[in-house]
């Protein structure tokens, strides 16, 4: 099996005239063999006494019990960070090591658990690559996109655009100002020049601690280095306005969530919790989570800590649903086989020291992409083909989009396999990752719900489906040429492992 990037979502770059193994040897987890023997699993660190952990409590949403439960945190030595009484959640700080398990034995208290292993303000960094810079001034000519009419500087090389006929979609419906698409991520730059046009204020805001903050430009990222979440905004919504690249859904809206932690970019599940509830309270019509819960890649069920995030980040997400707000996630750059009987994850939990196990993925869950609702997206390159890097699963997977290839190489001006989007700072970058083809999905459920403003979550995600086309399972897989297949599609031509319904449309989506 080839090497596999980070297991983070994010995005899987190469650096200008670096070599790809050396991009891989940078990130973690990268060279580990989904066949590789786990080692006995082992508890996961805790904190020591007097180092404050973040935990979440979940009770009923009657407000005696809420009363209730909150004086008992401070009974077991907690302070309460917020409480979100609508769906029974309740987030806190604690020093005291057994401040969970003395939760759990409270009335009324359904679950309780620490969000992480590390202490509060802990320092580790994770690596997330390097993006390949593009000049806007090294930009394709008019030539090039001659049959593209009004076409943004960049376009020849937006394959991704073109592949799922978003190009054509934005001539007969470039999306409604009265759609927002909310990028909870590592913040997003509302300075460029290709965001600013539909930037929304007060759909934004920064999550990060489980708080919302809306005070002016509390959404953008921490640094440039922070990018991630500005490339996946620039893929929605980036204005067809002579400048730059152009999203897939050009006149929808797109606010900014920021959950990510400073200095480790680790998204806990407060932040995320805080921001489903914020995005529904606030009307937004979709989100994208190009991501995943940490500290855990899968957060088991019956593990008390886990499960009681599995249920928190749940409520959150079901809450928002019912609210009318449809959540999109990516598949994970894993390469692991979501519908598999077990998965070896050597990566969690990953604010700490990652402890080997092998997880049943039907109770061990990766968040929030395999919770109820939510629309699960693999990654595929130019030629339709899943990419190398992307988890999927059969009747796990719903649809597909493009998130690059480094070995489907596109007949465009770079050649480069990879999406290009914005940055910070007013720049443009390609990069690759199911990150990548998440925004591109969230960008035609943009469209869909600009078509059919009626439509409720569930009825979107059903129109992503009927729309969908699918190329059906490839006899063989072996996407570097090896002559080994790296992995197996299961199911039909309508329905299978690599892409769900198939890949998303953006044209049928409008038409």
């Amino acid at each position: 099996m080839a090497s596999r990037p980070s297991r983070r979502r994010r995005a899987v770059a190469v650096p200008t005239g670096l070599a790809v193994a050396a991009s891989l040897a940078l990130l973690p987890g990268a060279g580990t063999a989904l066949a590789q023997e786990a080692a006995p699993a082992a508890a996961a660190p805790a904190a020591a006494d007097g180092e404050q952990l973040s935990y979440v409590v979940n009770t009923s949403s009657h407000p005696g019990t809420i009363k209730r439960v909150e004086r008992a945190v401070a009974g077991a030595g907690g302070t309460v960070v917020v409480t979100h009484r609508k769906i029974g959640v309740i987030v806190a700080h604690s020093a005291n090591p057994d401040f969970a398990e003395e939760m759990r034995e409270v009335r009324g208290v359904r679950s309780a658990g620490a969000t992480r292993t590390a202490p509060l303000r802990s320092a580790a960094t994770t690596e997330v690559g390097v993006p390949q810079y593009v000049s806007q001034e090294a930009g394709t000519s008019a030539a090039e996109t001659a049959d593209v009419p009004d076409a943004e500087p960049l376009e020849a090389d937006l394959w991704g655009l073109r592949s799922i006929r978003a190009d054509e979609a934005s001539k007969v419906n470039p999306g409604s100002g009265k759609v927002t698409v909310a990028v909870i991520d590592t913040g997003v730059d509302d300075t460029h020049p290709d965001l600013a046009p539909n930037f929304s204020a007060g759909q934004s805001a920064n999550c990060v601690g489980g708080v919302a903050d809306t005070s002016e430009g509390a959404w953008r990222p921490y640094t440039a280095d922070d990018y991630h979440g500005t490339h996946v905004a620039g893929t929605i919504a980036a204005a067809r306005n002579g400048v730059g690249v152009a999203g897939v859904a050009p006149g929808v809206k797109v606010s900014s969530i920021k959950v990510s932690e400073p200095d480790t970019s680790l998204f806990y599940p407060e932040a995320v919790i805080c921001a489903f509830v914020f995005a529904a309270d606030k009307g937004v019509e979709i989100t994208n989570n190009s991501y995943y819960v940490d500290p855990y890649l899968y957060n088991c069920k019956d593990d008390p800590d886990q499960g009681a995030v599995v249920e928190a980040v749940n409520r959150a997400a079901r809450y928002a649903e019912r609210k009318g707000t449809l959540h999109v996630a990516s598949a994970g750059n894993s390469n692991d086989d979501l519908s598999a009987d077990e998965i070896v994850d050597d990566s969690s939990p990953n604010d700490t020291k990652p402890v080997p196990r092998t997880v049943d993925p039907s109770e061990c869950l990766d968040l929030p992409t395999q919770l109820p609702g939510v629309v699960t997206v693999t990654a595929t390159g130019v030629q339709d083909l899943k990419s190398y890097y992307s988890s999927y699963g059969y009747k796990v997977a719903d649809v597909a989009a493009p998130g690059g290839d480094r070995f489907q190489i596109p007949d465009t001006p770079s050649g480069n396999g990879r999406i290009l989007s914005t940055m910070p700072n007013e720049s443009y970058a390609f990069l690759q990752g199911t990150s990548m083809a998440s925004p591109h999905v969230a960008g035609v459920a943009a469209l869909l719900k600009s078509e059919h403003p009626w439509a409720s979550p569930a009825a979107l995600q059903w129109m992503l489906k009927a729309q969908a086309d699918n190329p059906g399972c490839p006899e063989f897989y072996d996407p570097d040429g090896n002559g080994t297949e790296d992995s197996t599609c299961e199911g039909g031509r309508h329905v299978n492992g690599f892409y769900g319904h198939g890949i998303v449309d953006a044209l049928d989506a409008v038409e």
